[in-house]
């Protein structure tokens, strides 16, 4: 079984994503933590002295690379289903969860992280929103085309998210 979770960041995919496995007794990987394990540089490192295009292509190897694997749960990059055939890719080889919280619980979450994301660095919280509310026009039709869509307010129940893979299989 493959898990992917998809979302825009701070939606939650990295902490679901670990619940989801643990209860399911599977691996879970954090696609972006996967690449910098390969590249030996942090993501944003590799925005800043390679750029985008050039994380792109590393993070569509790595999703090639993990789509091999048996029972796990992948939580992406907020950005993964976007480019390439990404989401076509994760759609054949597994479930793909959209998670989609509101707008304005994204950006508190992303203004208390203490990670740091190289598209939102330096905005203010009204900037964030507007920002956040633009990206989403853009990456929803990508997003859209997984198989399981969650709209959450808050914190989600992993128990919700199984019982909820179960019945689309």
């Amino acid at each position: 079984m493959r898990i992917y979770l998809v979302g825009y960041m701070g939606c939650g995919k990295s902490t679901i994503g670990r619940k989801i496995a643990d209860l399911l007794k599977i691996s879970f990987i954090d696609l972006d933590k996967y690449i910098e394990e390969r590249y030996f540089k942090t993501v944003p490192a590799i925005f800043a002295e390679e750029g985008e295009s050039a994380f792109r292509e590393k993070e569509r190897a790595a999703l090639i690379e993990v789509s091999q694997f048996e029972d796990v749960v992948v939580g992406t990059g907020g950005g993964a289903p976007c480019f390439f055939n990404n989401m076509e890719l994760m759609n054949s080889n597994g479930i793909t969860v959209y998670i989609s919280p509101d707008t304005e619980v994204l950006a508190c979450r992303l203004i208390k992280s203490k990670t740091e994301r190289p598209l939102i660095v330096g905005k203010t919280r009204d900037e964030l929103v507007l920002f956040i509310d633009e990206a989403l026009k853009k990456r929803a039709p990508f997003y859209e085309k997984a198989k399981i869509i969650i709209r959450s307010e808050n914190n989600l129940d992993p128990r919700l998210v199984i019982d909820l893979i179960h019945k689309s299989l």
